[in-house]
């Protein structure tokens, strides 16, 4: 059996836009605004996956008490 490659655990500012459904302008508001986490990689910022879905459930409980 191959070896399975582990889960992608730091995406792009592109990749995340394109997991969200957003435009990178967009991507980069959310994380100036602290309501998505991003992390320095060198010079160039990275979404941990995690702040992905913390990012997707604050949108719920916004939406929820809308």
């Amino acid at each position: 059996m191959p070896p399975t490659t582990p889960p992608k655990r730091l995406y792009r500012i592109a990749e995340a836009a394109q997991i969200l459904s957003l435009g990178r302008t967009q991507i980069f508001k959310e994380i100036a605004h602290g309501r998505l986490r991003a992390v320095g990689c060198g010079k160039t910022r990275r979404i941990p996956a995690e702040a992905i879905e913390d990012y997707v459930e604050l949108l719920t409980k916004e939406a929820e008490a809308a």
